[in-house]
């Protein structure tokens, strides 16, 4: 077993004011995503500016701030939400889904391609190979929390998570997907993109490989204790909400081959 290496949450205060790691965290995904963004853009032979990646980049923080709350609430929990719908705006007791961000940068990704003109699947694939830095990010900010963490185990690198009541080894599912969802997704899409590739298909591989990272991940994380399994003794909401990711990305990816269409500006 490995000791978990406890770490403040807190990572400047400054009087009243307390910066949270997590916080920084989204910085760091949302910055991450502009430079690689602006990188994109001097290749892109006019067909994105500094301003667009600038604007992408807002409306996407937007996206992921808005729809991951709700998705949260609607997703996780809905009972609660019902009993008290004031629960919406307490942010500050936590909670964001990952799909409900999804669902959410997608729409807000409508919008911002209608205000350029541009085909929203081009702005998808163009954002996509982006995306993972903040995924990865949000990992590791978990794993300072102490939060989200895996099953019990016995594996040599078990942890004990001090908010954990049981006080059991268990997987540190957190880093898993850190490693998954961050570093083998961006680097799959990150060379996979970097020569053009028909429209489609890079917003298709993103979703493929993460709703395979994820599906895989559920197996060892614990799941969220308001709900429970949903089926068999193994199956998760997780799982479930992921399953169409895989879906619809194998269908976009073999569309956008088939189509060989590229992106326009």
């Amino acid at each position: 077993m490995i000791a978990y290496p406890t770490i403040d949450p807190i990572a400047i205060s400054l009087g009243p004011l307390a910066v949270h790691w997590y916080g920084i965290m989204y910085l760091i995904g949302f910055a991450g995503a502009y430079f690689l963004g602006s990188y994109h853009a001097k290749k892109s032979n006019g067909l994105w500016t500094q301003e667009m990646v600038s604007d992408m980049i807002f409306y996407g923080a937007l996206g992921v701030i808005l729809g991951g709350r709700v998705g949260y609430i609607l997703f996780y929990q809905f009972p609660a939400f019902v009993d008290d719908p004031s629960i919406i705006l307490k942010i500050w007791d936590g909670g964001m889904s990952f799909h409900g961000g999804l669902i959410g940068v997608i729409l807000a990704m409508l919008v911002f391609a209608r205000r350029y003109n541009k085909n929203v699947v081009d702005v998808t694939d163009f954002a996509s190979p982006f995306v993972p830095i903040g995924l990865g990010a949000g990992r590791i900010g978990n794993f300072i929390n102490g939060e989200l963490w895996g099953k019990p185990t016995d594996v040599s690198w078990a942890m004990v998570f001090p908010k954990d009541v049981f006080q059991l080894a268990r997987h540190p599912s957190q880093l898993y997907q850190f490693a998954l969802e961050g570093v083998a997704l961006f680097t799959i899409l990150w060379f996979f993109s970097k020569k053009s590739k028909p429209r489609y298909c890079v917003s298709g591989l993103f979703l493929l490989c993460y709703g395979v990272f994820r599906i895989l991940t559920e197996f060892v994380r614990e799941p969220d204790s308001q709900i429970g399994y949903l089926a068999f003794g193994w199956v998760t909401e997780g799982q479930v909400l992921s399953v169409p990711m895989v879906i619809i990305g194998a269908m976009l990816i073999i569309f956008g081959f088939k189509m060989k269409k590229y992106p326009q500006s």
